[in-house]
């Protein structure tokens, strides 16, 4: 979906595939069929942004077999869908029964992940439609934290400025802009924005950016305006934006809050939870002494040992539809989103063009909440695709055809 922004440029609004997860490209193929193409008819649009995300075997079937890039490009032309953006995050696996700390691998001190990310902006290059110079691609946020020594640093560091040094020459080569940002995700080596600056700018390179997942933002608390100016005042580019939302409980301490939240306590992803306490009791009431607590999953912080503080609300990676906020004593952080978005394309200028609606979870809901046949999944993202719509028009983007 296409958006024209008061000043004149187009942003583009898409979703990630990685929904419908799949190793291979016949998979690839088989979700642009049964999944993307049902949207896009129920949206009755006659073009879909959306964001693919490509495991390792699919990727690589495609950069080194000219004819299955074509070959793609073509279905996605005879099925009305386009691609500008690629979620690089998971390397493979997405869809199996048990992700967790396994989509931290391969990290960016291995040199696979340099190789994968370079395959993916090559394989982008010649997805983009004919009218479009510039494609973004979300990665992983260096690490995850643990084990993470200086060594490792410093090959992360080299690996992505000559991450950059392809990317120039690639768009020598095709006339095509391709530009990484790194998510800023909990629990990882750049858990927040902030944690992002440091890296990024010793780098220094305008196609090493961030892409601010509006889920991760809210569920480390962070405030979005304060966020967005710092990455602003460092001049970090926001490569592209995530929408999407966590899941958030106000009263953690109350028996009926905490029985909610552990229907979502489930085997397959990591929820990593976290709340704003104070780091001192007896200046709870001193909002400057307040620090960070987290768990790396939801049933840690569920759990009877109390690893979490409960006098604060909590918030859980766990990106929840947009349209459908949990039912009570439980909701979401739609209005983190709300603000960033109005930050990220509300100004006279945007910030990003190029928005992704990211709610990979529907598979993982409680089960009373999944969808039970496919074409109730295809209504549920037409539903988070049409709320993005209505929130991008009504700061002032119109919507094109």
């Amino acid at each position: 979906m296409r958006f024209r922004h008061p000043d004149g440029s187009t942003v583009h609004l898409a979703y990630c595939t990685n929904v419908h997860p799949a190793e291979t490209l016949d998979g690839v193929l088989a979700q642009l069929r049964d999944h993307c193409e049902p949207v896009r008819r129920r949206l009755g649009r006659d073009r879909l942004g959306i964001g693919l995300w490509l495991a390792r075997d699919a990727a690589h079937a495609l950069v080194t077999d000219p004819s299955a890039l074509r070959g793609l490009r073509t279905e996605l032309d005879r099925r009305g869908l386009e691609v500008v953006t690629l979620n690089g995050f998971p390397y493979e696996g997405f869809g199996a029964e048990q992700v967790k700390y396994r989509v931290y691998k391969p990290d960016w001190a291995d040199p696979e992940r340099l190789e994968h990310t370079t395959s993916l902006a090559r394989v982008l290059a010649g997805l983009l439609p004919d009218d479009v110079t510039d494609g973004t691609i979300s990665t992983l946020p260096l690490a995850w934290r643990t084990a993470y020594d200086e060594t490792r640093a410093d090959k992360a560091r080299t690996a992505l400025v000559t991450l950059a040094e392809r990317l120039d020459a690639l768009h020598e080569l095709t006339g095509r802009s391709i530009r990484i940002g790194l998510e800023p995700e909990p629990g990882c080596v750049v858990e927040t924005t902030r944690d992002a600056i440091a890296p990024l700018t010793a780098i220094a390179h305008d196609r090493i950016g961030v892409c601010v997942d509006t889920c991760h933002l809210a569920t480390s608390f962070e405030d979005p305006h304060t966020a967005l100016d710092a990455l602003t005042a460092a001049r970090v580019p926001v490569v592209k934006s995530q929408l999407s939302a966590a899941l958030h409980a106000e009263h953690p301490s109350h028996p009926e809050v905490r029985d909610a939240l552990a229907a979502f306590a489930e085997p397959r992803f990591l929820h990593q939870t976290r709340t704003v306490a104070p780091t001192d009791p007896a200046t709870a009431a001193t909002t400057a002494t307040a620090a960070l607590h987290g768990t790396d999953d939801l049933d840690e912080a569920l759990a009877d040992t109390g690893s979490l503080p409960d006098t604060a609300p909590w918030r859980a990676h766990f990106h929840v539809p947009l349209h459908a906020a949990p039912a009570a004593p439980l909701t979401s952080t739609l209005a983190v989103l709300k603000t960033a978005l109005t930050r990220l394309v509300g100004g006279p200028h945007p910030l990003t063009r190029h928005l992704e609606v990211e709610t990979y979870t529907w598979q993982a809901l409680p089960p009373e909440l999944r969808p039970r046949a496919r074409a109730q999944l295809t209504d549920g993202i037409a539903a988070e695709l049409t709320l993005a719509r209505d929130l991008l028009t009504d700061l002032g983007l119109k919507e094109l055809p």
